[in-house]
């Protein structure tokens, strides 16, 4: 692999000093042919390997299909990183008529709050839905945000169907290893009637997820460079998301 983190300017400058002049344009055309672009750190490479990883792969595509061929739901479901309210600093640009003011420490404890952006997203009706929650993302809380979604959104999208199956990662509030996960969403299924099957993705696999590819980029980009001053803020801005 061939970089550098000098610009076409300054290979300019350092050429001349050699005395081999060569005019910034040209030096820019030649990065052209040799693809020397700006690229940024790709996060391809797993933290581990899953043994069972192609198996699991292959049981979630069969229930995909099953459910998608008897008309029953499938959810992709997974917890945003949470985010800081308040004069708090945020990545990223947008164009306004004078630059947002945030503390110049990004101390936590400078916050005013803090929220855990819970998202479901319904691959077939391609819709993603979103659940702030104030205080922890806790196995209650993502059970909690599910019932809200089914019972508010998800039975009138399908009236008939008879089963519902959850894509998960495999840690965080919903990991397959807690068992108050289990119980609580045992609670739910209670609650609703209706059966829920889950599914969890391999170790080291999250970025597989559909949420992660599908819905939460739109949810990024709405929300890049742009102050949470306030939770309706927040709110406003991810009601906001649309595929390009």
């Amino acid at each position: 692999m061939v970089f550098t983190d000098l610009t076409p300017t300054r290979m300019e400058q350092e050429l001349a000093i050699l005395e081999t002049p060569a005019s910034d344009d040209l030096i820019r055309q030649w990065m052209d042919e040799q693809k020397l672009r700006l690229r940024k750190i790709r996060k391809v490479l797993p933290g581990g390997i899953s043994p069972d990883r192609d198996a699991q792969f292959r049981k979630i595509a069969e229930l995909i299909d099953q459910y998608e061929f008897a008309g029953n739901p499938y959810f992709s479901v997974d917890t945003k990183a949470k985010e800081f309210l308040g004069q708090l600093f945020r990545k990223g640009r947008i164009r306004c008529s004078r630059p947002f003011d945030a503390f110049d420490h990004d101390f936590p404890t400078w916050a005013d709050g803090v929220i855990f952006p819970h998202g479901i997203f319904d691959p077939v009706r391609y819709r993603g839905h979103i659940n702030l929650g104030l205080s922890h993302d806790t196995t209650q809380f993502a059970c909690d945000s599910l019932k809200w979604y089914w019972n508010r959104i998800g039975q009138f999208c399908y009236p008939n169907a008879t089963s519902i199956l959850l894509l998960f990662d495999c840690g965080g509030s919903n990991a397959a290893n807690k068992y108050i996960f289990k119980h609580d969403l045992q609670a739910v299924v209670d609650s609703i009637g209706i059966e829920i099957r889950v599914a969890h993705y391999p170790s080291y696999c999250s970025k597989y997820n559909p949420i992660e590819r599908r819905f939460f980029p739109h949810v990024t980009r709405v929300c890049t460079g742009m102050l949470f001053d306030r939770l309706q803020t927040a709110v406003d801005l991810m009601r906001k998301a649309r595929e390009k």
